[in-house]
């Protein structure tokens, strides 16, 4: 339904999904998604204004305070009487997408310790070079090289195709560019500069999750060439924490680079919601909140906040992670010097939530292992001066319980 909804894997389970796929590569066409069984039972619940479960990402707020819904919600709520009266008792509907969210690929030049290979082509190299791979598991078949020569066909021949469609048709009315890393993307500049030669620029609002790496492609300028001309714009330029600690959490990134690249899209802004930080907590990030909120206040841009998301207790780069005595005070102390809404709101739901300890009492030291091992082995194969450890040394007692784990 969108990226953060919460439904059974269709082919291979991805982070966010509540059951594990097929194991098999069963792609659907967007017209065959679009009146599909499952979207009219959705349109149907919505309708009857039922809380759905796929939606839980928003209702709980599990990622962040400041929800996706409520982002539709704002730009297309002029698109009511619409939505009602084009479609039927069924759930079926006859209005077609105008709004895009479409991931060509996991082409990324960086490797988040927070990400994974699905989302990250530079992850997948390096799991397939030091043989991290566990190919007896049926979410990694995507890997395998016939399913991925059928992934790349079905991509290229359908899901591109459709996009095209849409872009010739004068129907895209919002397009997000994620990854992987959209930037990297040949499809995004070649199809945003087909929008603005169509003449299409006014109508569109364009939203980009990026690590801003890069801004520029074969003479192409992302913000004088393409977002000066369309109605309204928006980058969350991804960043977990500035220095070292920020290219520790987000391997690839050069904080130089980006503060450059940033400071480029300000010139051009014409509005304050256009240049957005976007910060995922993580437990090295607590160490991040305040040089966060001060860089925020430097270059006067809001910073959305969000946490990483937890699925099983042995994400170690997970605030949760830690024990609820450790945790508690720090987060107090973090709240009083706070000066960020949307920063304080993310803590303040941690002292709500329950930790990794309390949501699984049998498994969570075992998992913590697991979880430390994982940290450890990244940090033997990627040349960085800063490790984990180093990071927690700011606070001896989050040292101690990360140098306890057996």
């Amino acid at each position: 339904m969108c990226c953060a909804s919460r439904e059974p894997a269709q082919n291979f389970e991805q982070y966010i999904d509540t059951a594990a796929g097929t194991g098999k590569y069963i792609p659907v066409t967007l017209e065959q998604h679009w009146n599909s069984d499952h979207m009219q039972s959705v349109r149907r619940r919505m309708l009857a204004g039922e809380t759905l479960p796929e939606c839980d990402v928003c209702n709980n707020r599990l990622l962040n305070t400041s929800v996706y819904r409520d982002y539709f919600w704002h730009l297309f709520q002029h698109k009511l009487d619409q939505v009602y009266e084009s479609t039927d008792e069924s759930g079926a509907t006859t209005m077609l997408p105008v709004s895009w969210d479409y991931r060509f690929s996991n082409l990324c030049n960086f490797k988040c310790r927070t990400c994974g290979d699905m989302l990250s082509s530079a992850w997948e190299s390096e799991q397939r070079q030091h043989n991290m791979i566990n190919w007896h598991n049926p979410k990694n078949n995507w890997m395998q090289p016939d399913i991925r020569d059928q992934i790349q066909d079905f991509q290229t021949d359908q899901v591109e195709a459709e996009f095209a469609k849409a872009v010739e048709q004068h129907r895209v009315e919002e397009v997000y560019w994620v990854g992987g890393e959209p930037l990297m993307y040949e499809q995004h500049w070649r199809y945003m500069q087909r929008i603005i030669e169509l003449g299409d620029g006014h109508q569109v609002y364009a939203r980009y999750n990026t690590n801003l790496s890069r801004v520029n492609y074969k003479g192409c300028d992302l913000y004088a060439d393409l977002l000066d001309h369309l109605r309204d714009w928006q980058i969350c330029a991804s960043l977990d924490g500035t220095g070292a600690v920020g290219e520790y959490i987000r391997t690839g990134l050069d904080y130089n680079r980006f503060r450059t690249n940033f400071e480029a899209g300000l010139k051009h802004q014409r509005n304050r919601r256009q240049m957005r930080l976007d910060f995922t907590l993580t437990l090295p990030g607590m160490f991040e909140v305040t040089a966060m909120q001060d860089l925020a206040a430097e270059y006067n841009v809001e910073l959305l906040s969000k946490v990483i998301f937890s699925f099983s207790p042995d994400i170690l780069m997970s605030p949760l992670a830690l024990p609820r005595h450790l945790l508690d005070p720090w987060l107090d102390e973090l709240i009083k010097h706070c000066t960020v809404n949307s920063m304080r709101d993310i803590l303040l739901q941690l002292k709500t939530r329950p930790t990794f300890e309390q949501q699984w009492p049998d498994t969570y030291r075992a998992a913590l292992s697991k979880g430390k091992a994982r940290v450890l082995k990244l940090e033997s194969i990627r040349p960085c001066a800063t490790t984990m450890q180093q990071i927690l040394s700011t606070r001896p007692e989050i040292r101690e319980w990360f140098d306890a784990i057996a």
